[in-house]
């Protein structure tokens, strides 16, 4: 009698899975790295780790029909002397014309100005579309310089100074030839076709005591009139914020790595930066440790994608939120009704990230005169502005059943976490326990 062995299942590794594979293949083949946009996709401790704890008896409900819960936000007192006011906390994030169309733009103004919100211009400068309909409009203030000037500074309702992103802090932009219209080489100064990288710093300023210089003179060119924010990409949330205080800063916002961008290495979006949740507790120590909290206000963007995300970060200490990827997916980013056209592009609907190619079906990532005709701004602004209304309403539920008359009332005693590392991060006990990790408790 003979006995054979029976063959073991084959097993792949997890290290060595099936993208990691097929990026070494395309790696060895090209030569070149993987540019994409977007932000990280890998899994990292997020807001779902987090649960609010409803009241009962030992805290007091709303009651959501008859008692009001106010959603509203001054940015900016410190120094300007016309702050912004917004009706809502959640704000749009700066996304430039070049990586955006002509119409994707005016979408994101004519939605947040429905919902008596701000958007904001990303690199590249300020379109008439944009600003003639955004009631609210954010000018960014990049170190491409690339489409700035004076007189578009006043023009603006406030002035984001970016220092870096949450897709790729310590590194520059990438807008591609084939995105590099007459139009957008006209606002840029660049010669059509050309691909365009942008500096990974700003030209004129080595450090704090500089950029403190830079803000009093953007504040001289706008009479002292316009919020100044400074954004950072979320790696030293506490120092970094402290600095950008130090230099004067109205405002500052806090990008996380869950945070999109235009186009840029996958080897960066992934392996660079902090989670979002990780950055919001150092960001409100400094503030609170430099007197600042509520008096400077912090905006926290990267991967915000609902209501709940939204009560979250205003409950650990944030005074409002910043959206981008999830904007653009209200417009029709990423929309199975143009399943077809994705799979001739090699990808599928949720997972097209190859905005620097300039071929969105969607109409949305693309200087295509075609195919920006599909995207009708007036509908697409309706949607965002339905999008933001399901938002607010969803972190008003949420702070109601708190018992709170505010969104900004909530705090971080109105939370716990599901995991050691969200709690370790949020500051707030895991469930069912007292324990954080690093401050005792049982």
């Amino acid at each position: 009698m003979s006995y054979h062995n029976p063959p073991t299942t084959p097993r792949k590794s997890a290290t060595f899975d099936d993208y990691t594979l097929s990026e070494i293949r395309r790696a060895a083949a090209t030569g070149i790295y993987d540019i994409r946009g977007g932000g990280a996709k890998r899994k990292v401790p997020h807001f779902d780790d987090l649960l609010f704890l409803g009241a009962s008896i030992s805290r007091y409900p709303l009651e959501g029909y008859r008692e009001r819960c106010d959603t509203n936000v001054v940015l900016g007192a410190r120094f300007a002397k016309k702050p912004i006011e917004l009706k809502i906390p959640i704000t749009i994030a700066g996304m430039s014309f070049g990586s955006l169309s002509g119409p994707a733009k005016e979408a994101l103004g004519r939605g947040a100005s429905l919902s008596g919100t701000s958007t904001t211009t990303g690199d590249g400068g300020m379109t008439e579309e944009e600003r003639g309909h955004s009631s609210i409009l954010v000018y960014q203030y990049l170190p491409s310089r690339y489409g700035m000037n004076p007189h578009d500074l006043r023009r603006a309702d406030a002035i984001e100074i970016v220092i870096g992103q949450g897709a790729k802090p310590g590194g520059g932009g990438m807008l591609l030839g084939q995105k590099i219209s007459d139009r957008v080489a006209d606002m840029r100064t660049l010669p059509k076709g050309i691909d365009q990288r942008s500096a990974s710093r700003h030209p004129d300023w080595t450090g704090p005591d500089d950029l403190e210089i830079k803000i009093l003179e953007l504040r001289e060119i706008t009479n002292w009139e316009k919020p100044i924010y400074v954004k950072v990409g979320g790696a030293r949330p506490y120092y970094d914020t402290a600095l950008a205080v130090k230099a004067g800063a109205d405002v500052v916002v806090l990008d996380g790595m869950q945070g999109g961008t235009a186009a840029t290495q996958d080897v960066f979006i992934e392996n660079v930066g902090m989670p979002t949740l990780a950055c919001i507790r150092p960001a409100v120590q400094a503030l609170q440790d430099l007197g600042m909290h509520r008096k400077v206000q912090l905006i926290i963007s990267g991967g915000i994608r609902s209501g709940a995300d939204v009560a979250k970060a205003l409950a650990l200490g944030a005074d409002a939120v910043s959206i981008g990827t999830a904007a653009l997916v209200a417009i029709g980013d990423n929309d199975p009704h143009w399943e077809a056209e994705y799979n001739a592009l090699g990808t599928t609907a949720g997972a097209y990230d190859d905005w620097h190619e300039g071929r969105d079906p969607a109409g949305i990532t693309t200087q295509d005169p075609e195919l920006m005709k599909r995207l009708d701004p007036v509908l697409a602004g309706r949607r965002l502005a339905n999008y933001l209304k399901v938002m607010t309403l969803e972190a008003q539920t949420i702070a109601r059943a708190c018992g709170k008359n505010h969104v900004h009332n909530l705090e971080p005693e109105d939370l716990c976490a599901l995991t050691i590392e969200a709690s370790a991060m949020a500051q707030v006990p895991l469930a069912g326990t007292s324990w954080i990790p690093g401050k005792g408790g049982f």
